[in-house]
């Protein structure tokens, strides 16, 4: 999938991705392309960028753990990115309809 194809939807996609409960930075990647089967595999160096603005905005928290003598970070969702979800969640239905109407199957119209 084309990165230009998820500009404005990250935040939700990586919200989403929190909604079951904490995990860290990579497990985070992986869960969202996992559950994409694959489409969307994004690079490290987009997602932690971005996890952090999630964070600075008060809609993850994060904090340090050690596994296996390596310190990692853990983000959950707070209050406030839940509700920053549910609203991602219906910008994402209004908008996945929109374009679903405009792309259909309906024959386009002739132009002269």
């Amino acid at each position: 999938m084309r990165a230009e194809a998820l500009k404005g939807h990250l935040d939700g996609l990586l919200l989403a991705t929190l909604e079951d409960g904490p995990q860290h930075g990579y497990a985070i990647k992986e869960a969202l392309r996992e559950s994409t089967e694959g489409h969307i595999d994004l690079p490290t160096g987009t997602v932690y960028p971005a996890l952090h603005r999630l964070e600075r905005a008060g809609l993850i928290s994060g904090s340090w753990s050690v596994v296996g003598g390596r310190r990692r970070r853990t983000y959950e969702l707070t209050a406030e990115g839940r509700k920053a979800l549910s609203n991602e969640r219906n910008s994402w239905q209004e908008f996945a309809s929109a374009v679903t109407a405009a792309l259909g199957t309906r024959p386009w119209p002739a132009t002269s």
